[in-house]
């Protein structure tokens, strides 16, 4: 029977993806920097050519969990639309990013109206669907979200906001 992740191990990995994911922003010649604390929930900040900023908030989904959820996204809070801010959504398992704008999310996304996570919200970018001649399951980008399927950071550079 598997064991359970340690928290330790878990929360390490969401620090790597966001150091991960920055790299990859470096790697393109953006100018990134980095807060010393998520107090606004900001990972990184992008200093654009034309001076402005981006804040950019980093979530990530590991290889490890349960099939089905490898881009389920929940209880992130999300009280209002915030100017010149970028959600950054990555799958290790699927390998898959999603970029999306402050409002962007607020109009795709579902608000918890019930629970511990009541006004949290929540996003679900997978399906899951069987082979019907293997019979192995896999995970999929549902075609609503391609349109937020990104393999680079140009749109955040650009400010399509």
């Amino acid at each position: 029977m598997p064991t359970a992740k340690p928290f330790r191990n878990s929360a390490a990995f969401g620090k790597r993806i966001e150091y991960w994911i920055i790299g990859r922003m470096l790697k393109e010649g953006l100018d990134v920097y980095i807060p010393l604390v998520d107090d606004h929930a900001v990972d990184a900040i992008i200093k654009r050519h034309d001076g402005t900023t981006a804040l950019i908030q980093i979530k990530a989904r590991s290889k490890d969990v349960i099939p089905g959820d490898a881009a389920l996204f929940s209880a992130i809070p999300h009280e209002e639309i915030r100017q010149n801010y970028w959600f950054v959504f990555y799958s290790e398992r699927m390998n898959m990013m999603w970029i999306m704008t402050s409002k962007e999310f607020d109009r795709e996304a579902l608000k918890n109206k019930t629970g511990k996570n009541v006004g949290l919200r929540s996003i679900w970018f997978n399906g899951k669907r069987k082979d019907k001649a293997s019979g192995i399951a896999s995970e999929y980008c549902k075609p609503k979200w391609e349109k937020y399927l990104a393999n680079d950071f140009s749109r955040i550079a650009k400010d399509e906001n």
